[in-house]
């Protein structure tokens, strides 16, 4: 049984790069565009005591880095900076909204970090490229 789980490790992998990158480029698209919502989000992230700056860092993070996951490309790259966007997420915001919120936050920040060890497997186009 141990080889056959072994040999769906690309299916896996295929999987949660694709239900964290379409769950994170679906949030940062809301973020993104219009422009008004993007200036809207740098505001709210002042809110935070955070930069402004960081508000466009973060909504591109999650909609480019999605996208980036979606396609496997710069797999273990973009898998970092949605972690980092999801840990501080977490620290933020997350802990103060209770479990139903920081639960999420948190296994999103957990398949980014799988990617960042296992990288984009082998249905990726980094595979593809010669990235992995």
């Amino acid at each position: 049984m141990t080889k056959w789980l072994n040999s769906l490790q690309p299916t896996g992998a295929l999987l949660m790069r694709l239900i964290l990158g379409i769950s994170m480029a679906i949030h940062g698209y809301h973020k993104v565009l219009p422009l008004s919502a993007l200036h809207h989000y740098a505001h709210y992230v002042t809110t935070l005591g955070l930069p402004y700056w960081l508000g466009y860092v973060s909504a591109y993070t999650e909609f480019v880095g999605g996208i980036l996951l979606i396609l496997g490309l710069l797999t273990r790259l973009a898998a970092f900076l949605v972690a980092t966007n999801m840990l501080v997420a977490f620290v933020t915001v997350g802990i103060h909204q209770g479990f139903g919120i920081y639960n999420y936050i948190l296994a999103l920040a957990a398949l980014a970090i799988m990617l960042i060890f296992y990288g984009a497997g082998a249905m990726a186009l980094d595979r593809k490229i010669g990235f992995a």
